[in-house]
């Protein structure tokens, strides 16, 4: 959800939403409009882009009603707003009126900046939507939403619902809503998995993940799963080296907080954690051995052999029984 940084009142008279995150800004003006049409069901909503907002439209828009009306004041991009409005609206800021909230949509950033500072300066409510760019990012908003809908998600089904969906905020909300309307009880992995395992770059992490787990017969399963719903055999070897090779960094480097070793092994700290939970029971040779499977396989699935599903299936098994390898030790 949006993270609210000032007062928490959606009928202040104006909220302030900083940031580039589509999902959270829409939601912002939701927000707001809601609570007034809670208080006036008959709420006016007015909702501007910079070039219906002319220099005069703000005070038309503000002026005293008759009929002292509620309304609403939507103005999207307002870092994009001319001059001669953006003095409207510092005006206004001064002397907001009664029975009307202005909502301000503003990317952040220097264009627009003076804006920006009037409206803060002024007590302006605030809800930060920044653009989510990091994986940690998307998964405490997945966390988040379960949360909202009053559902218990375990951290793996979040992890594999980030995993599936990808970056697309919206995407990640709706299919968090589809769940909760579709599963009872706790949303795990494997209900996750039965939904969006479809989706290619998906289908290939789980197979790499069940198998670097040593789940021999869990990494079969889905990399038919995979093969048959038309993943490439080579994003599955990608997937594959990929886990791999994080199991070898993570086991060479030093111990250490997982934001440390994220900025020293180049991964975003929820990797670290994971990758330390897959890498109990390798052992340097074990990733030796690995690392030689999946160069086989990708020899065998760019043409070097006749069945790029065997090769796969071979790749599988040896990096899944490499897995277990310092218990067989």
């Amino acid at each position: 959800m949006a993270r609210k940084t000032a007062q928490d009142d959606p009928l202040a008279p104006v909220t302030l939403a900083v940031g580039q995150e589509d999902l959270l800004l829409d939601r912002a003006v939701r927000e707001v409009v809601a609570a007034a049409r809670a208080a006036d069901a008959d709420t006016d909503v007015r909702d501007l882009t910079p070039d219906q907002l002319q220099p005069g439209t703000l005070a038309e828009l503000t002026s005293p009603s008759l009929f002292a009306e509620r309304k609403v004041v939507v103005v999207r991009d307002a870092q994009d707003l001319s001059a001669d409005t953006i003095k409207d609206v510092k005006a206004y800021l001064g002397a907001p009126a009664e029975e009307i909230t202005l909502v301000l949509l503003h990317a952040g950033g220097a264009k627009g900046k003076g804006l920006l500072d009037a409206a803060r300066k002024a007590g302006a409510r605030e809800v930060a939507c920044p653009k989510m760019t990091k994986p940690a990012d998307r998964l405490a908003f997945v966390r988040g939403e379960f949360r909202t809908l009053g559902r218990s998600a375990t951290p793996e089904a979040c992890q594999t619902l980030v995993d599936a969906i990808g970056s697309d905020l919206r995407e990640l909300a709706s299919a968090a809503a589809q769940l909760v309307a579709d599963v009872e009880g706790t949303i795990d992995e494997a209900v996750v998995g039965r939904y969006y395992t479809g989706r290619a770059e998906a289908s290939s992490f789980t197979v790499a993940d069940r198998a670097v787990e040593g789940r021999t017969a869990e990494a079969l399963e889905a990399l038919r799963w995979s093969l048959a719903t038309g993943v490439a055999p080579v994003l599955i070897t990608s997937a594959l080296a990929q886990g791999v090779r994080a199991i070898g960094k993570l086991s060479a480097a030093r111990g250490g907080r997982p934001a440390d070793l994220a900025r020293e092994l180049g991964m975003p700290p929820w990797k670290i954690d994971r990758v330390r939970q897959q890498m109990r029971g390798w052992t340097p040779d074990g990733v030796a051995v690995a690392l030689r499977a999946v160069a086989e396989a990708d020899a065998g699935v760019k043409g070097g052999g006749d069945d790029p599903g065997y090769a796969l299936e071979k790749a599988v098994v040896t990096i899944a029984r490499a897995a277990r390898s310092r218990g067989r030790g």
